[in-house]
């Protein structure tokens, strides 16, 4: 009976964030704009295509939203509601965190067919584990700063973080439980496959760097 509970409590924590995680926020935008941001540039929602396609202060909005649909669940679906159930905080977050990636990354709202988690996920999981995501959010921008490759950072970002959490774990330093090692070694590995393009285009050469030049020419080619 204690685990039909926990399970039911899980289930509701789950779905709550999901349906938050679904909504679109770069697609939204798009429409704001009078296009459908899925039919220009990479013809993907996220916050890189939006500011491809629309320009740097659309796609920083869409940033901010996307992670705010990470973290607010997180806080208040699965650390408050779940503290409120059978669940638990603790749990509740857990549950959380997983609702809203899928959410975004396979949003009810778009047939299923979402972004790529990397701004998500960096909010759903700060709530949990701030400094790995403090060395994610590090990685990155250095990653980025020698490569001007966004999928390549992202990429090594994703990985960085368990690889951080574990090395904090078997230090005993920051609190982190082998839950959130497992966790964020799962969002990983689905950042990477929702990667898989890049990763072909990156393997042949073909991944276009970000600069302001192939800004402005995607922005223009994606607009006709």
């Amino acid at each position: 009976m204690e685990m039909q509970k926990f399970l039911a409590s899980g289930f509701c924590v789950t779905f709550f964030a999901y349906f938050i995680g679904s909504i679109p926020f770069g697609y939204l935008i798009g429409k704001l704009n009078g296009l459908d941001i899925r039919r220009h540039g990479s013809h993907n929602i996220g916050a890189t295509n939006v500011r491809r396609v629309l320009g740097r202060d659309w796609g920083v909005i869409c940033f901010i939203l996307d992670f705010l649909k990470g973290l607010i669940p997180v806080i208040f679906i699965g650390n408050w509601l779940g503290g409120q159930m059978v669940v638990g905080s603790e749990w509740g977050e857990m549950f959380a965190i997983a609702g809203t990636i899928t959410g975004h990354m396979f949003p009810y709202t778009l047939h299923f067919k979402g972004g790529k988690g990397v701004a998500t996920s960096l909010g759903a999981i700060l709530v949990v584990a701030f400094w790995p995501v403090l060395a994610g959010a590090i990685i990155w921008y250095i990653t980025f700063l020698k490569s001007r490759i966004v999928s390549l950072a992202s990429i090594v970002a994703a990985i960085s973080m368990p690889v951080v959490a574990l090395l904090m774990f078997l230090l005993e330093w920051g609190g982190i439980h082998s839950t959130n090692i497992i966790l964020m070694s799962i969002i990983a590995v689905l950042i990477i496959v929702r990667h898989k393009e890049n990763i072909v285009r990156l393997r042949n050469g073909q991944e276009n760097k970000f600069t302001k030049k192939t800004i402005k020419s995607e922005k223009i080619s994606g607009l006709r």
